[in-house]
């Protein structure tokens, strides 16, 4: 039986809003003619993430690499090919926004499990907590990083969140050395008990746990002891390019995701004593949520289009190949409808009041 309590949205606030969005929103991909799914440059784009992480491994066990520096070199570009499936592939996927086939999409999702995640903690995590609750603190688990780090008003201050912002950057760099090692175990034996595993994965408990800790040996196997039997470099250099992918695809990954909520103009509603939150599920996603650098067609295409996060949370079953044709509609509905839409304009500028976001929540005691 569940122990999970979820908060409920006021959707009768503004309901004609969402109600003319959706309807906008859907009506450019009638229009157009437009499939709401994946298109041939998301193909090609996919193609090119999975052949930027396997390529290298690839040259590596078949003898064709075997210069210690070279053997480094091809972890480093591993870790941005983790980095692109993660972002441009497996997070459509798990959305269900990659194909209209569901086992297209539970394929692709696996990809996570390919680079050494979970789908089945992920979709948990980031599809049922993360964006039904966003900036939710006691929900959303994104913003609940322990006491190492403070990411909402309403938790704790203790006294080394003075400098999280300094140490922010080290720890997010280790956020998949995390996955690998512990948090995927600790995670899904969270989830069994507050009821949400068995539900999503549709197995017992017994049966992810044990498809989980098969998936880590297989990964572990194949990725760190196999180039240490077989190539002809000592050990700690493939330990090292092992963490050193990692650590490339956990910083990455995490100053993408983290300016999208933590942020000086982010609100972090709480439900009242009832469980219930005051406002509009859309609305909610338009106060908590921020977009940055959306006019760097480039820096979009490399990362999965999660530049547009407005988009996204609005509308995770549409593919990212397709938000920064929404993006204007979204913008011109909400300030048609008198709601904020926040963006900014830089990658680098999203990143400074992030790091500034970081410093108020460590050294005041904001009020929200």
């Amino acid at each position: 039986m569940s122990n999970f309590q979820a908060a409920k949205f006021d959707n009768t606030v503004e309901k004609e809003f969402l109600t003319t969005l959706r309807k906008r929103v859907m009506g450019y991909f009638k229009e157009n003619n437009t499939p709401k799914e994946a298109n041939a440059t998301m193909v090609i784009k996919s193609i090119f993430m999975v052949t930027l992480f396997t390529t290298p491994y690839v040259l590596m066990i078949a003898g064709f690499i075997q210069n210690p520096w070279m053997v480094f070199f091809m972890y480093i570009l591993m870790g941005f090919g983790m980095t692109g499936i993660g972002l441009c592939i497996m997070h459509d996927a798990n959305h269900g926004a990659y194909s209209k086939n569901p086992k297209v999409n539970k394929y692709m999702g696996l990809l996570l499990n390919y680079v050494g995640g979970n789908a089945l903690n992920w979709k948990i995590q980031h599809n049922m907590l993360h964006h039904s609750y966003t900036n939710v603190d006691g929900l959303d688990e994104d913003i609940n990083p322990g006491a190492v780090m403070r990411f909402s008003p309403h938790q704790p201050r203790l006294k080394h969140h003075k400098y999280q912002h300094v140490y922010a950057w080290v720890l997010y760099s280790l956020m998949t050395l995390s996955w690998l090692m512990v948090k995927d175990f600790k995670q899904l034996k969270r989830y069994h008990k507050m009821g949400l595993a068995e539900p999503a994965s549709q197995k017992s408990f017994k049966r992810v746990m044990l498809e989980l800790t098969f998936s880590k040996v297989i990964y572990w196997g194949l990725i760190v002891f196999l180039p240490m039997f077989l190539l002809p470099v000592s050990w700690w250099v493939v330990a090292l390019g092992v963490i050193v992918m990692n650590l490339i695809a956990g910083l990455i990954l995490a100053m993408i995701f983290q300016p999208a909520h933590v942020m000086p103009e982010s609100a972090y509603p709480l439900p009242d004593q009832s469980g219930k939150i005051d406002n509009n599920w859309a609305i909610h996603q338009l106060m908590t949520t921020q977009n940055f650098a959306p006019k760097k067609r480039i820096f979009s295409w490399l990362v999965g289009g999660l530049n547009f996060q407005v988009e996204h949370h609005l509308f995770p079953n549409i593919c990212h190949v397709h938000y920064s044709k929404i993006a204007p509609i979204i913008e011109a509905t909400a300030k048609e409808y008198g709601i904020p839409y926040h963006s900014r304009a830089t990658f680098r500028e999203a990143l400074i009041y992030h790091g500034k976001m970081l410093k108020m929540l460590g050294q005041t005691d904001m009020a929200q």
